[in-house]
């Protein structure tokens, strides 16, 4: 879906919302909005780009086509990946937080996916967004950042102190699910259990 900014009414931002409540499918958002606020907000909202006008024809096409391939019909590799109290059912699309389903926007879910085919590896900030936007990208690290705050906050027990999706300062992130990492987070569950 091509979605602008700026729409009579309700704002596109808020329209991005509503459907993103809704629907998992692709957003892109026209804009001539270039601040990083804007930009911020957008993805914040559930977007899964973000294209500035005036833009090139052939670089929007370029772009919805990435979006198609990461669409939720994509699928492979390894059914349900397990960490802690997360289960991720890779071709489903689904992801559960100590048996809770939580939603993932495409975007969010293509850029977990990417991480966990590189469990316990530095992927630098470059490589992630041409793997996850599109050959495009590289230099948007806002972008990254942003997706990355918001799975930290659907995934991580404590947000703040993640234990699964790292920074390396200056170079990229690394998701580690770790044996180390699953046997704390197993330990945890096992000391809210005994508590019940």
């Amino acid at each position: 879906m091509l979605l602008d900014v700026n729409l009579p009414g309700m704002s596109g931002v808020e329209t991005c919302r509503e459907i993103r409540a809704r629907s998992e499918v692709q957003v892109i958002m026209l804009t001539v909005r270039d601040s990083s606020r804007d930009t911020i907000a957008a993805l914040d909202a559930g977007a899964d780009d973000y294209v500035t006008k005036p833009f090139s024809m052939q670089v929007l096409l370029a772009r919805i086509r990435a979006a198609l391939r990461r669409s939720p019909a994509t699928g492979g590799g390894a059914d349900t990946v397990r960490f802690g109290n997360v289960e991720i059912r890779m071709n489903a699309r689904r992801v559960l937080v100590a048996g809770k389903e939580v939603r993932l926007t495409p975007k969010e879910f293509d850029l977990l996916r990417f991480l966990i085919s590189n469990n316990d590896s530095v992927v630098p900030h470059e490589r992630i967004l041409q793997a996850v936007w599109g050959p495009d990208y590289g230099g948007e690290v806002q972008y990254l950042r942003v997706f990355v705050k918001q799975l930290r906050q659907k995934l991580e027990p404590d947000p703040a102190r993640p234990r699964y999706i790292l920074t390396e300062p200056w170079l990229g992130y690394r998701l580690r699910i770790s044996e180390d990492a699953m046997e704390l987070a197993e330990a945890a569950d096992a000391g809210d259990s005994d508590e019940s």
